[in-house]
């Protein structure tokens, strides 16, 4: 799956797994990809090495919230519907085109 903005197509892996959601992008260095969090509405960035985009989904892929260069140690909790909610880590800056209200398409290719 992929997701493309600001002119470059990034890779989205879906964190469908226990472990996948509790590792996230954790440790990780030179993000160059995704991770969608489906069924989700908080996240946080402790153990983070590098600052990311977050950014909130309803149950349509409409943008319902979307925070820039989030640095590390910080909470993120969406107002909204945890079962309705999801959430995609992007590297930092790569959300700066899109805009609350956007619906994404998440292309296979």
């Amino acid at each position: 799956m992929y997701l493309t903005t600001n002119k470059k197509k990034y890779p989205i892996f879906i964190a469908n797994t226990f472990f996948k959601r509790l590792i996230g992008l954790m440790g990780k260095q030179k993000i160059d990809y995704g991770m969608l969090f489906p069924k989700c509405n908080s996240i946080h960035t402790f153990f983070m090495k590098e600052s990311i985009d977050v950014i909130g989904l309803d149950e349509n892929n409409e943008v319902i919230y979307k925070y820039e260069n989030l640095p590390k140690n910080k909470i993120i909790k969406i107002n909204y519907d945890h079962k309705k909610t999801s959430i995609i880590e992007l590297p930092k800056y790569a959300s700066s085109k899109i805009k609350v209200g956007t619906i994404l398409i998440l292309n296979k290719e």
